[in-house]
């Protein structure tokens, strides 16, 4: 099974705040400067992450000379806003060093419930990895609320994997892994090498909440995998203090727990879009339209014939044929009223008509699923 790791190409890497902070005391430099160091590696093997760093709250209170952490909200976001900069800096700096640009980027639940911020957030980030770039993601704890908040870090981390749609999520802590009981209570405890990210079992051994285990950040990183795994990502939990972890638990050595998916990215994401959405609207395809999906490719202006409903970018629709019949389903890259503008146009038309274009398609392929 650590094959599947091995042979990702779009990883998200999420490092936890004891980690980046040397437990609270304020930034292990140390730690940033070999998070760089392996990250670069895995860009020169040819393949792309994203790093989800925890931090700037401790960074903050380190800056500002606060022995405790504080309870109040607007004490909290001030400690992240000045712990935000140093973090940035102190990433910038030493990817800087392997050549590397990095991006600061912050999010809030907002970001990702919005479905045009959603999109917008996808789109950035995957322009990012375009341009070679390592986006450096945190939640935003500058106006992140108790009712917006991811509530961790491990969370975030699954989410930007859906986001992205990456292969695997690797979260590296002060843990080893996933263990059958607390090992610092039960001595007969044992590491869980690998299993199934949906299986229940893994949240009753990570503690539940409550539990002294739990405080230590298990059982977010059990519900991470299991958020991961609905997109069909792999998540690997590992402790980031061994020798070149990332290095290792990327190439597929036995090291940390593997909670695997069960289905593959696109067959999980097509699942989705078949089962669990509502949809906003139709597309009436022409005949010439309904054999390119057919086809696997992707569906261009110039075959819709009518648009029905009002729904906006990224709303899922049903492509259905002059009878009705609906064919296929999935995430419309443009709005109602946009896509009765640029109907039965071509591509190269699409800026003339709405005086710019987000995308060729006005549904994307991967994006789509067959009924």
């Amino acid at each position: 099974m650590r094959i599947r790791i091995a042979q990702s190409r779009r990883l998200v890497v999420k490092v936890g705040s004891a980690l980046v902070t040397n437990n609270g005391e304020g930034l292990a430099l140390d730690f940033v400067a070999e998070c760089a160091r392996q990250i670069a590696a895995l860009r020169a093997s040819g393949r792309e992450v994203l790093l989800v760093s925890s931090g700037a709250i401790a960074a903050g209170m380190q800056r500002l000379g606060w022995k405790e952490r504080p309870h109040a909200m607007h004490d909290l976001q001030a400690a992240a806003a000045v712990g935000q900069m140093g973090l940035a800096r102190a990433y910038e700096d030493t990817f800087a060093q392997h050549g590397l640009k990095t991006a600061q980027v912050l999010l809030t639940h907002e970001d990702l419930a919005d479905r045009n911020r959603y999109l917008n957030a996808r789109n950035t980030l995957q322009a990012l990895l375009g341009y070679g770039v390592i986006p450096i993601i945190n939640e935003n704890d500058t106006v992140v609320t108790d009712e917006i908040k991811f509530g961790d870090n491990d969370t975030l981390g699954a989410l930007v994997g859906n986001l992205v749609e990456a292969d695997a999520v690797i979260i590296l802590t002060d843990q080893k892994g996933l263990y059958t009981a607390d090992p610092r209570r039960d001595p007969t405890a044992t590491l869980i090498e690998e299993g199934r990210a949906d299986d229940k079992q893994y949240e009753q051994m990570a503690g539940g909440a409550g539990s002294g285990i739990s405080k230590g950040g298990m059982i977010t990183k059990i519900r991470a995998a299991q958020r991961a795994a609905r997109s069909g990502a792999h998540t690997l939990i590992a402790s980031g203090r061994e020798p070149d972890a990332l290095l290792r638990a990327a190439a597929g050595e036995r090291i940390g727990t593997l909670l695997y998916a069960s289905e593959s990215p696109l067959a999980a994401r097509k699942q989705w879009l078949a089962d669990h959405l509502q949809l906003a609207g139709s597309l009436v395809l022409d005949e010439g339209a309904i054999s390119a999906l057919r086809g696997r490719r992707s569906l261009l202006p110039i075959g819709v014939v009518a648009v029905t409903g009002e729904f906006g970018r990224g709303a899922a629709v049903a492509c259905r044929d002059a009878d009705g019949r609906e064919i296929a389903r999935g995430l419309v890259n443009y709005s109602s009223s946009e896509a009765r503008r640029i109907a039965r146009h071509p591509t190269q038309e699409i800026e003339l008509l709405l005086g710019y274009i987000e995308e060729e398609e006005l549904i994307h392929r991967d994006n789509l699923v067959l009924l």
